[in-house]
Order: C-alpha cells, then structure tokens, then sequence
C-alpha cells in the first residue's frame, strides 16, 4: 500500500480528510488498487517525500528545487485567495496595526519572524523582497524560526517580532477558519508570485498511475468537496516553471544576502 499526505494548507484537516476520501475513492475506480487506506500526516515531512511508495504529497517550491531531484512532479493546484494568480500564489507581508502606515523599506533593523529557512513563501521569497534594501548583507535586526505560519503570526501579535511573509493560500484559509490568528495583524506588503505549492509523486510511480493521478485531480478540483480548501483548479505545470524559485535565492545572493538569520 503507498503513502497519501496532504500537509502542506491543513489549516482545517477535517476538510483536507474528506478531500482525501473523496479522491481515494476516484483512483480506486479507476483502478489504481495501491491507493492507501488512510491518509499520513508524517512529522518527518522530508523523509516522508523521499519515500519510494509516495503516491502523492504536497511540498514546497523552495524543496523541490533544493533538495528533491528524483521526485515526480504531478501538478499544482490554483486557489480561490486574493493573491493568487491562476497557478501562482504570492506572499503577504504582515505586521501590527499600529505599524500600517509603514512599508517595507521602514522594517530596517526590526525583527523577523518567518517559519523554516527552506519556506519560498516564509524565507526564499521575502530574502529577494529584501536583498536589495540590506546593509552588508544584513536588513533585519533580528530573525526567529517558528516552525510554522500560524506561529510566526503569533510571535507578530505578542511583539516577540515586527514583520512575517505568509503565503496568501494560508492567509485566506485563516481568516475563514480561524481569525484571531489575524486579529492585530494588517498586510503592509506582498512578495513577488511563483507557481504554487508541487503536488509530487516517488520516482517509481508508473506512467499509468500517474495519468491516473492527474485525471482524479483535474476532476476533484471542480467538485464540492474542493471548495472549502479554496482549490478550483488543477494545472500540470513542468518543473522547469519552478526556476524562478532558484533565481531569487540567486538575486538575493548577488545582493550578498545568503541567510535573513543573524549571527
């Protein structure tokens, strides 16, 4: 039996699980017999992707292009968010109330809140945004790694930082399932867009499968059950669209910016 997981905009999991039943039934139909009984929610999310008997996952631009060569690209969806533009998806820039009137350029020296160093919507896109403002390689006084969106909102609200990119897919289901994630914060700023979170498959997945993979999901993407995750369209983007991912950590690197960390 292979692995199914769907971790990456589980804001609300019983929507992402009755998602998941619904598509488990349309490969079953159509014969893809290995489709798993249950679906992973793996804490080892990178190990998980790398798993030869992945049949499908969702991970982030900034890894597929880093650190997953071998994974099978199946396709991407579009969302129902402001931000988004058809396949592609941007961050937002967030901070206090009391910081509305500022932009970007005013968050010199403050401190950043952002989720994983290998996030494009959390880190790779908000280091291009900045490269060309920085100082020595430096813009922000300070930067915090909070393992999450939700959490780097918090770290906002509780003035532990001043700013946090957050992709507009998440933003958008917060707002409709849980607002006080929001509550205090305004969007001061938006990242350049990138084609959307990869839907990806193992290396050993069969040619057949995989066309079973992307007519299901072509296919659920306009039905009901898709609505609440704001899903509306299923796209097969080629790996190469993802360069540009590759291109801003490279901008940023001229402009000498490698880490938003500090020392």
């Amino acid at each position: 039996m292979m692995l199914m997981s769907l971790p990456m905009y589980a804001v609300s999991e019983p929507d992402v699980e009755a998602f998941a039943d619904v598509l488990r039934e349309k490969l079953k139909r159509a014969g893809l017999d290995a489709t798993p009984q249950s679906l992973s929610w793996p804490q080892d999310l990178f190990t998980h992707w790398q798993q030869m008997d992945l049949l499908l996952s969702q991970t982030c631009g900034f890894p597929l292009v880093e650190s997953l060569p071998d994974v099978q690209l199946v396709g991407t969806f579009s969302y129902r968010a402001p931000g988004c533009d058809g396949y592609r998806y941007r961050s937002f820039l967030l901070a206090r109330d009391e910081d509305a009137k500022l932009h970007l350029p005013d968050f010199r020296h403050r401190r950043l809140a952002f989720n994983s160093t290998d996030s494009q919507s959390g880190y790779n896109s908000l280091r291009a945004l900045v490269a060309p403002l920085a100082q020595v390689g430096r813009f922000f006084s300070q930067a915090a790694a909070t393992g999450s969106h939700r959490e780097s909102l918090h770290y906002v609200q509780q003035n532990r930082a001043d700013m946090t990119a957050i992709d507009c897919v998440t933003l958008e289901l917060l707002h409709r399932n849980e607002p006080s994630a929001l509550s205090g914060l305004v969007v001061i700023g938006q990242t350049a867009a990138v084609p959307g979170l990869p839907l990806i498959t193992s290396p050993q997945t069969s040619p057949e499968h995989l066309a079973i993979l992307r007519q299901a999901l072509h296919e659920i993407a306009h039905e009901p059950v898709s609505k609440p995750l704001l899903i509306e369209e299923f796209s097969e983007v080629p790996r190469q669209a993802y360069g540009v991912i590759t291109l801003m950590k490279n901008i940023a690197q001229e402009f000498g910016v490698r880490e938003l960390t500090t020392s």
